[in-house]
Parts: C-alpha cells; structure tokens; sequence
C-alpha cells in the first residue's frame, strides 16, 4: 500500500470535540493506514501551555505580550520540524487560529500567520473548523463536566460561543484547504469519518507537490 502522510490542523472552540476527534484520526485506518499494533504517531497540540510550570498555564495560545518571542520561535521550530519530517503523519490539535483569536479577544494584537501557512501549503496541511450551534453547548457542557479537572472554565459558555464567531472569520481567510464540519450531533467517530472522505477526495492523506494558494482557496467545503 501507499504511504499515508497526512497533515491536519484541527481548530474550534472549547467543547468541540476536537481533542476526541484528533485521537480517532490518529487511529483512523484511512487516515494513518491500518495499524496491528500501537506504535508512536505525532499529535501535538498548542494547548499544551508549556510555558509556565502550573496546569492550565500559558503556552503558545495564550501566552502574555513579554512572551511572545517565545511564542514566535516556537511556531518557527514546530514549522521546520513539519518541513524536515514531511513524509510522516501530523495531526494538530489547536494552533495558529487558536492563537490570533485569543490574542486579539485579549490584547487587541492581530498576528499575522501568511508566511506560516505559506510554509504548510507547500506540505499539504489540511485545516478542519469544528462548530457547534449555541444551542447545542449546554449538552457537550454536561458530557465534558464528568471528566473535567478544571470545571469553572466551562461555566459562561457565551465565551465559546463568541470565540466561535472570531474564528470563523479567521478561517475564512486562511489560504489552507479547510474543511468546516457540524458537531453539534456530538458524534465524534461520524466526524472522523467525514474527515477521512474530505482528505481522501482532496489528496490530503498522501504527500505530492504541494498546493498553491489558488488551489487551496478551491478546497474549502463545509459539512
């Protein structure tokens, strides 16, 4: 069989499943191949918060206006590592539209992100925008609140739902082809499995010669 290489970037807000649906990808067989055994397969994320020694710190998201520096070197050395390691899986979860939005909600600072997604064009990342109808944010509320270590962050979900609106814009601008997809059914594997069918009727599980901003802007579908 052929190798598969895909390249993802998943992006929403909170309580859209996007953390779930990047651990299925990874395990999805038409995404990552069929696999008899676990082996190690890159999912990073930027909501990793790295950057300060306490849980839910700062990272490369949210980090404060004397950090960005550091926020910009890590994107320049998690850019490189993709280019020299091209022919091998990525699946993102979270990253530089997660980034602008929080730092224009937060500190009125608009980054600009052409020459990075210039540089994953050229190895064919995919972005997939996951939403969810407001309506719909009470019940994924209820699901995440079982599991959750940090609960108060979930108690004004009107915060998710305005983010929700930035990053539409965002991604509307984004020159990646883009894929923006409906979990307010909250069927994660359902998800998954759209995604395998966008990437696979794009190209996007196996590397070529790379997209040019024209064709990128022609791949943006909506499910």
């Amino acid at each position: 069989m052929s190798k598969l290489t895909p390249k993802i970037i998943i992006e929403g807000t909170r309580l859209t499943f996007k953390t779930e649906i990047a651990f299925t990808l990874n395990e999805h067989p038409r995404v990552v191949g069929p696999r008899k055994y676990r082996y190690h397969s890159p999912l990073i994320s930027g909501e990793w918060c790295a950057f300060t020694n306490h849980p839910w710190g700062r990272g490369m998201i949210n980090f404060e206006p004397q950090e960005e520096s550091m926020a910009m070197e890590t994107y320049q050395t998690w850019m490189r590592l993709f280019e020299l390691q091209r022919y091998y899986s990525w699946i993102v979860d979270r990253f530089h539209i997660s980034t602008q939005a929080y730092q224009h909600k937060t500190y009125e600072k608009n980054y600009d992100f052409s020459w990075l997604e210039e540089r994953l064009a050229k190895i064919e990342f995919h972005l997939v925008f996951c939403t969810r109808t407001p309506k719909s944010f009470a019940a994924a509320r209820e699901e995440r609140l079982k599991v959750s270590g940090n609960p108060s962050q979930y108690d004004d979900m009107q915060i998710f739902i305005d983010e929700q609106e930035r990053m539409r814009e965002l991604v509307s601008r984004s020159i990646l082809p883009t894929l923006k997809i409906d979990v307010s059914d909250n069927d994660v594997m359902g998800a998954a499995d759209k995604i395998a069918d966008w990437m696979e009727s794009t190209g996007g599980c196996g590397l070529s010669k790379g997209l040019n901003r024209e064709d990128a802007k022609n791949m943006k579908k909506s499910i």
